[in-house]
């Protein structure tokens, strides 16, 4: 086998290599001795047929698969003496196209290699960190946002006329051609009107009642009613309006505290203070994390390979195309050119991103089967009832498991910079934290 280099220029390598026929040959020969034992055929027992007959049976066939071996073995010994890595999947073609038996066979390899990445003094790089202590002031408008959640209901004054959002409570008799029908009568039921609970049309008509009123509410079940004996009939429902409630929020007390889980009020405060510190500290890591980026991107310059750069452009091209254009879905569209914008954007994704990759595996951080399938679960709860098949899926598709696995190696390897970074710790307000947030969205 010969191996000849016909391209070396920055990132770009050609090589042609010339698989002999010999060489060829003997594969063959390798494969028909290892199949001979099992080999059964007609006049012969079991692994007494002759090497010649089993080449002129089955040589045609293994010479195929010869060939791609043969190929695929001097391609993986040159990444391996050469110490290149493609950056993307290598161009591989065979130039002879002509060939027959007993030829050599001659392949063109082509690709760019991935380049060497230099050292980086992560202890050189400093960094702010903004630290926000939620205010007394959030906390309470917090809690008063459950309670408003919370929401109860208290009477109104004698007379009043239910309104959209109130609560009446009701006895009601329904029936169908004046005969009553199972499961259509209630007492001192509560119905939240506009919360369309009930058969459409039905709430609307309670609208302007008062207490002590008496209302026939006339409604069609719907004609796929899931109850068969009532889909698509009228019916007639007599109501008594026994009470009229207009929504109010709860009290900030034990009593709200123990409807959110909490034992009482100061714990109900103290769970909504680690969540806001959580939140002002998940933004104030975003902030941290792209002034890092910022600092490793004017450190480190190195040759790009332009395969990585146009892909990474078509694609932040192509999601801004989709962004702008929301109402066409599909792909049936013009083809999309990368503005030189995309092209810088490009650079400097690719050239993080294998900035990052190289200080993972230099350092050997890797992402745990455990903490895989807890990204996997997270997600999986974005469809409710489909779990499992959305957690069969990912397993199943190495794709789906790489782009899960991704931000988490990135994140893990931002950690580790953070560090080694000299970070120095801001207090700020809220305000600044949210405009600091902004700043980055729009940059």
């Amino acid at each position: 086998m010969q191996v000849t280099e016909t391209l070396n220029e920055g990132l770009k390598r050609g090589y042609a290599i010339t698989v002999t026929a010999a060489e060829l040959d003997e594969k063959v020969n390798e494969k028909l001795l290892e199949a001979q034992p099992e080999v059964e055929m007609k006049g012969f027992r079991k692994g007494k047929v002759p090497m010649p007959l089993l080449k002129k049976q089955f040589g045609a066939r293994l010479l195929g698969e010869a060939m791609q071996e043969a190929v695929d073995g001097a391609m993986n010994k040159h990444f391996e003496d050469s110490g290149d890595r493609p950056a993307m999947q290598p161009d591989v073609k065979m130039t002879n196209e002509d060939w027959k038996e007993g030829d050599d066979v001659q392949v063109d390899l082509s690709y760019e290699a991935l380049p060497e990445i230099p050292e980086v003094d992560l202890a050189s790089i400093k960094l702010e960190k903004l630290v926000v202590e939620p205010a007394e002031a959030e906390i309470d408008e917090a809690l008063g946002s459950l309670a408003e959640s919370a929401q109860n209901f208290k009477d109104r004054k004698k007379g009043s006329k239910a309104k959209d959002g109130d609560q009446v409570v009701i006895d009601f008799l329904g029936k169908i051609d004046g005969e009553p029908f199972d499961g259509g009568a209630a007492e001192d039921y509560p119905l939240v009107l506009g919360s369309n609970s009930f058969i459409p049309g039905f709430e609307e008509q309670l609208v302007g009642a008062k207490a002590g009123e008496e209302v026939a509410v006339t409604v069609s079940f719907p004609a796929d009613y899931q109850a068969e004996n009532l889909a698509g009939k009228e019916a007639v429902f007599d109501c008594t309006v026994k009470e009229v409630k207009a929504p109010a929020a709860a009290e900030i007390d034990d009593d709200l505290a123990k409807k959110y889980g909490a034992d009482d009020l100061d714990a109900l405060k103290g769970q909504i203070k680690e969540r806001l510190e959580a939140e002002y500290s998940g933004a104030a890591r975003q902030i941290m994390k792209r002034g890092l980026l910022d600092a490793l991107d004017k450190k480190v310059k190195f040759d790009l390979p332009a395969s990585l750069v146009d892909a990474e452009a078509g694609q932040i091209a192509h999601q801004l195309w989709h962004e702008e254009n929301p109402e066409h879905q599909g792909h049936d569209h013009p083809e999309i050119e990368p503005t030189d914008e995309h092209k810088t954007l490009a650079e400097r994704r690719v050239r993080l991103g294998l900035l990052l990759a190289e200080l993972g595996q230099k350092n050997k951080i890797e992402v745990t089967d455990a903490e895989i399938t807890q990204a996997v679960m997270n997600q999986a709860r974005q469809y409710p009832g489909q779990e499992r098949q959305f957690f069969e899926f990912v397993q199943q598709n190495p794709q789906m498991r790489q782009q899960i696995q991704a931000p988490i190696f990135e994140d893990k390897v931002v950690d580790y910079a953070f560090e080694l970074a000299e970070t120095k710790e801001k207090k700020v307000t809220k305000d600044k934290l949210q405009k600091a947030v902004e700043a980055l969205e729009e940059a």
